[in-house]
């Protein structure tokens, strides 16, 4: 055939059965050069030119390579090229098959993430259990670890988020701790200072995500260590407290600078005073709910679904807190200047490890004991 009249199939997407297309091609180009130089009444099998003689050699050469071929196969193509809603329809079910199979891949994709959060889950249970003592010997008391409630995806991510966050805490106290103690311009200083407020902001907004995924888990403070959970107050440290331990580590302060810590530790309290009673008032509504109804009836829906229903204030609660945690720092950060502000997260990160170190060594205590 003459190479001029040869068209190309420009490279696309084919479906795992989407049949080919490139013989209608060439029909089309066959039917084209015989409205050109061909009689429209002759076959299109039989048309050769009178200069032109076949010899065997080139015919078996041909049917070698492949480009030998019943001549109706031709004829065929080109009545089905003849039918464009016919190809239409079926190009439109090759592109569904894609869609489908995309969203088969997704799915497939969403569902090895899952599993892996579930592994990372379980290895962090591990990980607990041994710090907190739960082996019996070579063994595993598995009565300990509750393995057979639903894993929840939005729990595995926190804690494996939580777990960066704690080394990149560590990080950065050391990065404090070298640079406070040598020569720093106050730009390179206030980066770090910068970026230590952002970490603990970081928390907080983890810790929201968190607690619309289960609420008790951050109530309960199994994200943290023992001694950092007998300082814990809804899910998190108390400003007011934690205002008290940093005080002494600042240089020297001014008046001014005293008075207003001083303001912003009672601001704190009577912020701290309303989210308490809020949430004493919620256990008592809580409680109230739950043991309503008439005793021995044994269906309890009605009051289990008017508890869940209340339950929703519990993570606004989280939230409130964290957002008082937040504007503490931020208030902090006014009042102190650079340098300052450096000695309050490096003496604040010390104290968190201090506090897990202690944990560690009461935990190490506990199984030599046992």
């Amino acid at each position: 055939m003459n190479s001029t009249s040869t068209h190309f199939v420009p490279p696309r997407r084919v479906g795992i059965y989407e049949p080919l297309h490139q013989f209608g091609m060439w029909g089309e180009t066959f039917k084209h050069n015989i409205g050109n130089g061909g009689d429209m009444n002759t076959p299109s099998h039989i048309i050769i030119p009178n200069n032109q003689k076949l010899d065997n050699n080139n015919l078996s050469e041909d049917t070698s390579q492949g480009t030998g071929g019943t001549p109706h196969m031709f004829d065929q193509e080109a009545s089905t090229s003849k039918h464009p809603d016919k190809i239409q329809r079926r190009l439109a079910q090759n592109r569904e098959a894609a869609r489908k199979s995309r969203l088969r891949k997704k799915a497939y994709v969403q569902q090895l993430e899952t599993s892996r959060l579930k592994l990372i889950h379980l290895e962090q249970e591990l990980d607990r259990a041994r710090q907190q003592g739960f082996y019996v010997g070579n063994g595993i008391d598995t009565n300990s670890l509750s393995f057979s409630e639903p894993m929840n995806p939005g729990i595995a991510a926190f804690e494996m988020e939580y777990g960066h966050w704690i080394q990149e805490q560590n990080k950065q106290i050391c990065e404090l701790r070298t640079v406070l103690q040598g020569q720093v311009s106050d730009v390179e200083l206030r980066l770090l200072v910068e970026n230590g407020m952002k970490h603990y902001f970081d928390l907080f907004r983890m810790k929201s995500a968190a607690a619309k995924a289960d609420v008790f888990f951050v109530m309960s403070g199994m994200w943290r260590t023992s001694a950092e959970r007998f300082f814990l107050w809804i899910g998190g440290f108390r400003p007011s407290d934690l205002l008290k331990v940093l005080l002494p580590h600042f240089d020297v302060m001014t008046d001014q600078q005293i008075l207003d810590v001083c303001n912003l530790r009672q601001s704190c309290q009577q912020a701290e005073d309303a989210l308490s009673q809020g949430m004493e008032k919620l256990q008592h509504t809580l409680a109230d709910c739950v043991a309503g109804g008439r005793l021995g009836e044994g269906s309890y829906i009605p009051q289990v679904n008017s508890a869940m229903e209340r339950l929703e204030a519990l993570v606004s609660f989280v939230n409130q807190a964290d957002h008082l945690r937040h504007e503490t720092l931020q208030q902090m950060r006014r009042i102190l200047t650079t340098r300052q502000a450096a000695r309050g997260l490096l003496a604040l990160g010390e104290y968190f490890q201090r506090l897990r170190a202690l944990s560690s060594s009461w935990a190490t205590r506990h199984r030599e004991l046992t």
